[in-house]
């Protein structure tokens, strides 16, 4: 062998690349039967100083012992174990994050262009290449490869962005409500886990002048699997609330779409729902394992009694109501996912829970918030007292009638 030879790259595009760390060490791997062939390659690499470790395989099989932490594979096609294309497709099956040059002889230059369709990121004939442009061809080749798994991470996270929108969309609709009785501000902030919206979920509906349905619910986990199936509960319910199902049955009937459409069964959802009477100025609550709403109302910050209930998809029971009589024009009720009260207290183990939570909203600060900024006062306010951000995703609530709290 006189040499390997450059595929058809102008020269001026193969020199180094300058984003490349200076003197950067490549671990190059031959995978070549012929012990001449190898010699030379390595004559080659060592005569123009490369900063190229060179390590050989003599097959295929050994090659799989070899592969790991390299950062160019450099492939004869003719090997004992494996020929032409065939052992391309192993070679790029198990060497996932390296590049991959293949050799050919100047009859099978074809083959190199097939190869890198196949995901070669180079091909090099036989005969016609000195030490000099051998360097830049890997060194071409690792920064191609690089500049390829950046651009697929690239379209992963676009693609997930993406996916993430259309869900939030399901899960985040707009109220579907008419009147201006009462306001309602919606709040919603996936956990730091990841950037993507998870199965907290909430829905607004009025169905007659005076009366209007809102729902808080969690799919526990975090995934497009429980986002989509948050998006399903939070569908069914404004479909069983437009349709005008007995108050009593809502629930169990989600639980039935619950239970028919997770994909492992001890997947299980929280919610709460409340019912607004606009003119006997009242509400009924009902909790499934679900954190109880807060009445802000006098100056006064209190837990709706509501009794939480059984999860939904734990064990089937209807859940008991609550009414809530108001005894003015003018309150606030906020409802929430457990994410924004499993936050920390301090350096121990205390979490802020529910009576933290009230106590967040009695401080002097948060007065002067305007109802539209307070659940994010909130979050903000929790996540200092964590510190750091949350670690479960959060959506909120928070229903208004009169013009304050």
């Amino acid at each position: 062998m006189a040499g390997p030879s450059v595929a058809p790259y102008p020269q001026g595009g193969l020199g180094p690349n300058p984003n490349l760390p200076p003197g950067e060490r490549l671990r190059v791997l031959l995978v070549e039967d012929d012990e001449g062939d190898a010699f030379l390659v390595s004559e080659l690499l060592a005569e123009t100083n490369s900063m190229i470790d060179l390590l050989v395989a003599t097959s295929l099989s050994e090659a799989r012992q070899r592969v790991a932490g390299v950062d160019c594979v450099l492939l004869d096609l003719g090997l004992p174990d494996a020929q032409g294309l065939d052992g391309l497709r192993k070679v790029l099956e198990m060497s996932s994050g390296a590049a991959v040059c293949v050799l050919t002889g100047r009859s099978d230059e074809h083959l190199g262009i097939v190869a890198v369709a196949e995901g070669a990121q180079d091909y090099l004939v036989k005969g016609q290449v000195d030490g000099v442009l051998l360097t830049r061809a890997l060194r071409y080749a690792v920064e191609r490869k690089r500049a390829d798994e950046n651009a697929r991470r690239l379209r992963e996270v676009e693609l997930r962005q993406a996916e993430s929108a259309r869900l939030e969309r399901g899960l985040l609709p707009q109220p579907l409500m008419s009147t201006d009785e009462v306001s309602v501000h919606t709040f919603y902030r996936p956990g730091r886990h990841a950037a993507l919206i998870g199965g907290d979920f909430f829905d607004v509906v009025q169905t007659r002048p005076d009366r209007v349905d809102l729902i808080v619910g969690d799919v526990c986990g975090h995934g497009v699997d429980e986002a989509a199936l948050g998006v399903e509960l939070r569908v069914a319910w404004r479909a069983l609330i437009l349709a005008g199902v007995a108050d009593d049955d809502v629930l169990p009937a989600l639980e039935q779409v619950l239970m028919s459409e997770r994909r492992l069964q001890e997947i299980f959802a929280t919610v709460a729902t409340v019912r607004l009477d606009l003119d006997g100025n009242r509400a009924t609550v009902r909790l499934a394992g679900h954190p109880p709403p807060l009445l802000l109302s006098g100056g006064k910050i209190t837990p709706v009694p509501a009794r939480g209930g059984l999860l939904l998809g734990v064990r089937p029971r209807r859940p008991v109501a609550f009414d809530l009589e108001f005894d003015t024009d003018d309150w606030s009720l906020l409802m929430y996912t457990d994410g924004l009260i499993e936050g920390r207290v301090g350096d121990g183990d205390d979490r802020l829970d529910v009576p933290g939570l009230a106590g967040l909203l009695e401080e002097p600060a948060n007065q002067a918030v305007p109802l539209a900024e307070l659940p994010a006062w909130l979050v903000g306010r929790a996540e200092q007292i964590n510190g750091g951000p949350l670690a479960d995703d959060v959506a909120m609530l928070l229903v208004t009638r009169g013009g304050g709290r």
